[in-house]
């Protein structure tokens, strides 16, 4: 029995699920006596929790579509999307100890304290919650998509636009298995009016039951009533459930997929040969090995912005579970990608040209491989994979409202009003992010956006803390500056129709033929290519021009190849300021213009903050011992020795002098102890292995 696409047996999967994730809310809560209980677990949270804690809160279902989907799209060469966070993991033995030993609740509480400006903490908070409805839309959008894949319409119940929709896909991957030369005149210009719509998304490989909108106001409720109940509390609980399901949903798909392709041989038969490298090729792939390390440059200045870190290693019993239990729960995750990956080249092997959308690859393998109750299951490990990271971000971002926005304008209320209202801005939040993800439909775009913009106060966050001399106005600049660049111009210049269609805006670079050799896959010998699977050929692949100021350029109307173009998607504001010093763009690859965006991003707000420091006054030298001094001070796991352990180095902030590395210089960087060189060169170590590990997947049956 089905109801809209969906057997009964999932049904029940399902709520069965939803009635014990309310539950471990509702008893969670009644532990919560303040706000330090209700956004910090009471700084109570050991190893255990704190491993899943932070497995959980960073482990998101877009994040294993987002992988998969790149995958699909670009080959292996495409997980660097979010792979790239494995070079990032080691940074996180300091900054788990840096955001321990601040012994704050919120990052706007950083920004407040550091630089004695409530109105930097406020416009933290105010810059997080906005992107918070952006990163509630992502987790909102991939459980979407995974439903719409599992609940499709058939064929019979489509409308005449649909079923036209849906041939013309199809029509547009039947001209795509052919080159160039082997399309005849009629053929070619079928298949550019058909690229046309495909950019405009009119292409659609088939039509779902499931209503966004609907699904998206369920889903958000029922995560905000349990969190809404627990707090942080119940994030770390059921996060350690939720854990268990991420491991289910991230493996379960593998063999079954393996099976059906006739394993790892069969995978490479499936799959182009580069698409099995590990750096993508500069001619074929958006992420070439300058690509990875401009992106990982700018991820590494964002990781420490996001809201939720301060609280996942605040709530920690002491420094040492906040250190552990980060590098533990991240790496447990980065091994996890490794199944999303494999995911991704199964989906080419079985659906290459099939998807319109690649973010459906997931669902339509999950769907077409899974039987009714596992897939049930499925939906239950991408529902809790969202969830562990929807409950501990709301908290965090409940706590910036009240700690950095509300408090100040309202103080002296009681801890009863400010939890409940605490718990209202947790609703506010999560059922906000529905706006962003019915505009936002493209995965992708979004993780773009989340690696560059919080890079915005990612660098006075590292800067803060390892250099006295970062002052309030440069702070002030760059945040205003680099918020412009990053955020406001490219979402504004998307809705003028002047920018839109700006013939300056409009410029692409030059599309061209690439010839590549490789092992001949099926495909090959039934066009007659080749005459057996694994024969050597030389292959042409055209690649088609790219917008270099829009990430999209398409013509207005698709059948007339004489209309005007239009821009679609992101504004490259990065590129653009770039350009005004000349620098010719048309030249380059896809790969070349993604590691100019954000290599500029990565590197530009330290120009503004080291320049306009040096111009300008520092916070008062008393004020700066104390909060340094916080930080070469070890955390007591008994609050009280705490605090006057804190106490007693703030009365004389020389007897840390000697912890410094430079004690005559403005640089506030600790020696390094045993325990910080064994944690950091041991993380490298397990980057090195995960590497080799991906490196013998992708070879295995080679």
């Amino acid at each position: 029995m089905h109801v809209f696409g969906l057997h009964i047996l999932d049904l029940l999967v399902l709520l069965a699920y939803l009635v014990i994730i309310l539950y471990l809310g509702k008893k969670a809560g009644e532990k919560n006596e303040d706000t330090e209980d209700f956004f910090l677990a009471g700084r109570s949270l050991g190893k255990f929790f704190q491993f899943f804690l932070n497995f959980g809160s960073s482990t998101n279902a877009d994040q294993a579509v987002a992988v998969s989907r790149e995958t699909y799209r670009q080959g292996v060469g495409g997980m660097w999307i979010q792979f790239l966070v494995l070079f990032v993991t080691p940074f996180y033995w300091f900054t788990s100890l840096f955001f321990r030993r601040v012994r704050l609740t919120t990052t706007g509480d950083y920004y407040t304290e550091r630089f004695r400006s409530p109105f930097l903490g406020g416009s933290y908070a105010v810059f997080t919650l906005f992107m918070a409805f952006v990163g509630g839309g992502v987790g909102y959008m991939v459980a979407g998509k995974t439903m719409m894949a599992l609940t499709p319409k058939p064929a019979e119940v489509l409308t005449v636009e649909e079923r036209t929709s849906v041939e013309e896909f199809i029509e547009f991957q039947d001209l795509n298995t052919l080159t160039v030369d082997e399309r005849t005149e009629e053929q070619q210009v079928r298949w550019e009016v058909l690229r046309q719509k495909n950019l405009r998304g009119e292409l659609k490989s088939f039509y779902s039951y499931t209503d966004p909108l609907t699904f998206y106001l369920a889903y958000g409720i029922i995560v905000a009533v349990y969190t809404m109940m627990g707090g942080f509390r119940a994030a770390a609980i059921t996060d350690s459930i939720q854990g268990v399901l991420i491991i289910i949903f991230s493996i379960i798909l593998i063999p079954l997929g393996l099976a059906k392709l006739g394993g790892f041989s069969g995978l490479h038969a499936s799959v182009p040969e580069y698409k099995f490298e590990l750096f993508g090729s500069v001619s074929l792939s958006d992420y070439a090995w300058y690509t990875i390390v401009a992106m990982f440059l700018s991820q590494l200045v964002a990781i420490v912005a996001t809201a939720a870190q301060m609280q996942v290693s605040g709530s920690a019993t002491d420094e040492k579970s906040a250190r552990f239990g980060i590098i533990g729960g991240m790496f447990f995750k980065r091994l996890l990608m490794l199944s999303w990956i494999l995911a991704g080249l199964i989906a080419i092997g079985l659906y290459a040209g099939q998807l319109h959308d690649p973010d459906l690859a997931w669902g339509y393998m999950s769907r077409d491989l899974l039987i009714p109750g596992a897939i049930g299951l499925m939906l239950v490990g991408i529902l809790a994979a969202n969830m562990s990271t929807l409950d501990a971000g709301s908290v965090a971002n409940s706590a910036l409202f009240i700690r950095n926005l509300y408090q100040p304008l309202l103080p002296g209320k009681s801890e009863k009003h400010y939890i409940l209202v605490g718990r209202i801005a947790i609703a506010v939040t999560l059922l906000g992010g529905i706006g962003a993800a019915l505009y936002i439909d493209n995965l992708l775009e979004l993780f773009k956006y989340f690696i560059s913009i919080p890079a915005i106060f990612g660098a006075p966050l590292w800067l803060g803390f390892i250099w006295r001399r970062l002052t309030r106005p440069a702070v002030t600049v760059e945040v205003i500056v680099c918020f412009l660049l990053f955020a406001l111009i490219p979402n504004i210049f998307i809705s003028l129709d002047w920018a839109r269609t700006n013939p300056n805006f409009l410029v692409q670079t030059e599309g061209y033929t690439h010839m590549y050799k490789a092992p001949a896959l099926e495909e090959d010998v039934e066009l007659g290519r080749a005459e057996n699977v694994g024969d050597t050929i030389e292959k042409e692949i055209y690649i088609p021009p790219k917008g270099i100021f829009f990430e999209r350029v398409a013509r207005q109307n698709p059948e007339d190849p004489n209309s005007p173009l239009i821009g679609l998607g992101r504004f490259e504001a990065e590129i653009w300021v770039l350009s005004w010093f000349g620098i010719d763009f048309t030249q380059f690859k896809k790969s070349e213009l993604v590691a100019v965006r954000f290599g500029f991003t990565a590197i530009f707000p330290f120009v503004l903050l080291i320049g306009i420091s040096l111009l300008t006054r520092p916070v008062e030298k008393e004020h700066l011992d104390y909060f340094y001094g916080k930080l070469y001070t070890p955390v007591q796991p008994d609050p009280e020795k705490d605090k006057a352990a804190v106490a007693a180095t703030a009365a004389n902030p020389e007897s840390v002098r000697h912890r410094k590395l430079w004690p005559n210089s403005n640089w506030e960087i600790a020696k390094p102890t045993r325990l910080d060189l064994y944690g950091f060169l041991g993380s490298w170590v397990m980057v090195g292995f995960i590497i080799f590990l991906l490196w013998a997947m992708v070879n295995l049956g080679k």
